[in-house]
């Protein structure tokens, strides 16, 4: 059997360590995860109340059109419900762009590191992948813009960037938005734009009246706290969904998964909670940070990617035995970091004292 010739030189995602293998390696019986970006207060109460009462009906396939919960988000986030597409987490939606838009003899651009599934899924198309780094965690807009030819179907752009945390402000978007051509599809990924509090952040879903080529991603998986029922949308004009459509399964997400999500949605007082102590227990890590003269990208997500005087991958490996799993940047393309999610008060009061015996 042979595979795409492709795929010889491509690896799996490496998700962040488990926990149980942790436990079992290092003979720990308390282990803290800040590996993932996972909210670290769960879930709305509101969702958990919803699961219980929602097993009689599993042995039906679920609504392959999600049409409850298409039409309570397209309320609450003003936008025509032609306009949502769902997905088994907004990574199964960057696959189905690729899987549209993408084929050998094109290419297209991102920044350098950003989230690694928009390459995978590319190279998987047999498109050209141009990678333009990233200055001091920012997309560099400009560069990104030049490498755009007759042949460029996608570009992405991730705001808050996943590994940096860094953000494209308003004036910078709308400027890039009228100078990129019109057959380039864009991709704005917000995964974490419910944790952005900075005032200049773009609000983005009034483009879709102006801008026919772009598209916005968000997810239920970070602040709703439904990382493990995988569900993420995307918005955009009715002719991207349409084509979309055409290369998504029939039943991609699940019953439970759709009753979840509209229970998460009717409780923006817990994404209010979210929000608030994410932004306190990240400050309180830049203030350590400061203190003890480790850099770090200003984040705009529920992560810090903190700059270390020595491997992000010795670092990590020595958190392993104090029982806090990290994401060491070698692994995300920045080396001598690492990205720590934001936890709890107490989970990172404890996080700062190990980080300090492991430099």
């Amino acid at each position: 059997m042979r595979t795409k010739e492709v795929i010889q030189s491509l690896h799996p995602y490496q998700p962040g360590k488990a926990t149980s293998d942790v436990k079992r390696e290092f003979g720990l019986n308390r282990i803290v995860k800040l590996a993932s970006n996972e909210n670290p207060f769960g879930c709305s109460s509101e969702v958990k109340k919803v699961l219980k009462n929602s097993l009689d009906d599993i042995n039906f396939y679920p609504d392959g059109h999600s049409r409850q919960l298409r039409q309570k988000l397209a309320d609450h986030i003003g936008v025509h419900e032609d306009s949502l597409i769902f997905g088994s987490g907004s990574d199964e939606i960057v696959q189905m762009l690729c899987r549209t838009f993408l084929e050998p003899g094109t290419n297209t651009v991102m920044a350098s590191p950003t989230f690694p599934q928009y390459r995978h899924h590319a190279k998987i198309e047999g498109a050209e992948v141009r990678e333009v780094p990233v200055k001091d965690g920012f997309h560099d807009l400009d560069s990104m813009l030049e490498e755009i030819d007759e042949h460029t179907r996608i570009i992405w752009l991730c705001t808050p960037n996943n590994p940096t945390g860094n953000y494209i402000s308003e004036t910078e978007l709308f400027n890039f938005l009228k100078r990129c051509p019109e057959h380039v599809l864009i991709i704005i990924d917000e995964a974490y734009y419910e944790y952005v509090t900075a005032k200049d952040y773009p609000e983005t879903i009034p483009l879709l009246k102006t801008y026919k080529n772009i598209m916005i991603l968000r997810t239920f998986s970070k602040a709703y706290g439904l990382a493990g029922l995988r569900i993420g949308y995307g918005m955009a004009d009715k002719f991207i969904i349409q084509s979309l459509n055409a290369v998504r399964g029939p039943f991609n997400t699940t019953s439970l998964t759709q009753k979840a999500a509209l229970a998460a949605l009717g409780d923006q007082s817990f994404i209010q909670y979210t929000r608030e102590e994410n932004k306190k227990n990240m400050q309180s890590l830049q203030a350590f940070c400061d203190e003890h003269n480790l850099g770090y990208y200003q984040s705009e997500g529920n992560f810090l990617l903190i700059h270390l005087p020595k491997s992000g991958m010795e670092v990590s490996q020595e958190l392993l035995k104090h029982g806090f799993i990290v994401r060491p940047g070698e692994l995300l393309g920045i080396d001598n970091t690492i990205r720590v999610t934001i936890g709890t008060k107490e989970d990172m009061n404890e996080f700062q004292q190990k980080l300090l015996l492991c430099l």
